[in-house]
């Protein structure tokens, strides 16, 4: 999810904004809407909403809360906007609510924050710690270790470019210690992405990883101090030290996977191949290379494989390769929504801040499939959901297929 706003349901602009982008208006322009539980008992109940004027408190208008509804399921349908904040769970799991309620994330809606709060984010590249098939429990929980003491040092060394925002940051020490990789940690394993398996893995994995991170950060409080407000936090009295207010988070990764040559966050494959569009306008082509590996491996890799999966687009009807390849590497399309949608919500259970994750779907996928994703991210207890139709923007940086399947690189 990437937002340049994130507008209240009953913000008397949502009309407008809704519309506008409906209609093709805003191109370079993303936004939210932050959702409460009361908005959908009304949808559900066929009420009636007040449009509220934040500054003067005074409702502008009524309008049917199904029929604003629609009209975004319409408008994420068309466009990919907007994206749904689930505000009151986002403040159920706040943890300083003597602080404050939460009532913005940053742009990929990952990290609900407080003004003038920052991002401090690092992923492990969980393509790593798979040996033989098995998970190396132990080295994963000594760079998870790691990784919460390194990002605590991030805050202790960084040169804040406010007063405002260096006063909130050390008072609250908000780290967001993450994964990428983990469709190729599930390849290593063996494991389909679209399987029950590999969303009991992924909420295995991140259970763990954030037990370590908060353990670490328990004993850091111990060695340098708890955060300023941890006296005024949800977790005083139930642990003596803490060193930060959060330690979690599950950010989208898009150049860092990249550097490290590993699955973005944990999205499923794009696509075994795939065209990637970057600055200028050039386009790359890339080759899953644990597929091509694996490939080369068992011995049915050829430059005429890649030239068709880029025409299908996909594994599934090409000749050659073998069925627990196609089984293994599925790519986001083929995917059921529920599925993506359970596994975001398996990482979010053990995720302090919150998990950013696009639901990919079928370019002919219909309006009540968006609704359908909206409604069970809300009752899986998300904290946010996004949607992206394939083709529903003329401009995508990524795309899963050339008709021809020889494009100009």
């Amino acid at each position: 999810m990437s937002s340049d706003l994130v507008l209240d349901i009953s913000h008397p602009d949502i009309l407008e904004f809704v519309i506008a982008k409906k209609h093709g208006m805003f191109k370079n322009f993303n936004f939210s809407v932050a959702v409460t539980d009361k908005f959908f008992q009304q949808v559900k109940k066929d009420e009636s909403i007040k449009l509220v004027n934040p500054k003067t408190r005074r409702a502008v208008k009524k309008i049917k809360a199904g029929d604003l509804f629609d009209l975004i399921v319409e408008s994420a349908w068309e466009t990919g906007d907007p994206g749904l904040i689930f505000i009151d769970e986002i403040n159920r799991k706040n943890t300083l609510k003597k602080i404050g309620m939460l009532t913005g994330v940053n742009p990929c809606g990952e990290m609900p924050l407080f003004p003038y709060e920052s991002c401090n984010l690092g992923s492990i590249n969980l393509s790593k710690f798979v040996e033989d098939k098995k998970i190396n429990w132990k080295r994963l929980r000594e760079v998870a270790r790691t990784g919460v003491e390194f990002l605590d040092n991030i805050i202790s060394i960084n040169k804040f470019p406010l007063i405002e925002i260096k006063k909130t940051t050390l008072a609250n020490r908000k780290i967001g210690l993450g994964v990428m990789g983990f469709a190729d940690m599930l390849i290593r394993l063996g494991i389909p992405y679209d399987s029950e398996k590999a969303v009991n893995i992924g909420e295995q994995v991140m259970r763990f990883i954030t037990k370590e991170a908060r353990q670490r950060s328990i004993e850091l409080g111990f060695e340098k101090g708890s955060f300023s407000n941890f006296k005024q936090s949800s977790f005083y009295g139930k642990y003596k030290f803490l060193r930060n207010a959060t330690t979690t988070t599950i950010a989208p990764t898009g150049s860092i996977s990249i550097i490290a040559n590993c699955s973005s966050g944990i999205e499923p494959l794009f696509g075994v191949c795939f065209v990637r569009k970057i600055l200028g306008g050039e386009r790359l082509l890339e080759v899953n290379h644990l597929f091509e590996k694996i490939a080369k491996e068992r011995g049915f890799y050829s430059e005429k494989l890649v030239e068709d999966i880029l025409k299908k687009g996909s594994l599934k009807e090409i000749d050659g390769i073998p069925d627990d390849i196609k089984k293994l590497f599925v790519s986001a399309h083929e995917i059921k929504p529920e599925l993506h949608v359970k596994m975001q919500a398996a990482f979010q259970k053990y995720t302090d801040n919150a998990v950013s994750k696009t639901v990919n779907l079928k370019e002919d996928a219909s309006k009540d499939s968006v609704r359908h994703v909206f409604l069970l991210a809300n009752e899986l207890r998300c904290k946010g959901i996004t949607v992206y139709r394939h083709k529903s923007k003329k401009e995508q940086v990524l795309d899963i297929a050339c008709p021809s399947g020889i494009c100009e690189f």
